[in-house]
């Protein structure tokens, strides 16, 4: 699948939270909207308060169980994913690792936004390793999703600075408040064609 796709994209979102992110995305690309829209949520949580705001939002919504079996989580996942006609699926703190080929199957079409400047401070926890290592800055980062943890190509970075009376929540929210701002610029990017994973030459997606 090559963006722009000359129609309306269908999202669909994968969360383990609150949801604001999802919220952002959801003002950003409304029903109706040219580039697309966002017509799906799962989450791994069956009490994530991001299905109930999906629901209230008028977007599907639908807790897939996790646990110890991600092969089960995936297999679910992407029979909703595609039962749904689904064009690009959107990590926002959905906080589980998937598989290599549950990423290689959505290469270019499956994205994530950290809260860092990676390749600085992968994984959990980003704001205090920020803190604890001294960082005068941070930020967030938009990204394809490959086989690594917050390893595949950036799309876009936005930056905050690191005070020096801050907290881990400060700082955290201060990041949040340029995430809702940065993941619709990224994914209009990529809906434009603007942006696109190149995967490696070792690795086929499946369509």
């Amino acid at each position: 699948m090559v963006f722009p796709l000359g129609r309306p994209a269908r999202l669909a979102v994968l969360a383990s939270g609150r949801g604001s992110n999802l919220r952002a995305l959801a003002a950003a690309f409304p029903p109706g909207d040219p580039l697309g829209s966002v017509v799906l949520v799962l989450s791994n949580r069956r009490d994530a308060p991001v299905l109930a705001l999906a629901r209230d939002l008028g977007i599907e919504a639908r807790f897939i169980p996790f646990g110890a079996d991600r092969a089960r989580f995936e297999r679910e996942a992407t029979a909703q994913l595609t039962a749904a006609g689904i064009d690009l699926v959107l990590l926002a703190g959905f906080m589980r690792v998937l598989s290599p080929a549950f990423t290689a199957r959505y290469a270019g079409r499956l994205v994530n936004i950290h809260p860092s400047l990676l390749p600085r401070f992968p994984g959990l926890h980003a704001q205090r390793q920020a803190l604890e290592a001294g960082a005068r800055e941070s930020g967030c980062t938009v990204h394809f999703v490959d086989a690594g943890v917050d390893t595949g190509p950036v799309i876009l970075q936005r930056r905050v600075p690191v005070l020096p009376d801050d907290t881990e929540e400060r700082l955290a929210a201060r990041i949040l408040a340029q995430e809702h701002r940065a993941y619709p610029e990224a994914v209009r990017r990529v809906l434009l064609g603007e942006a696109r994973f190149e995967a490696p030459q070792n690795q086929e997606a499946t369509p």
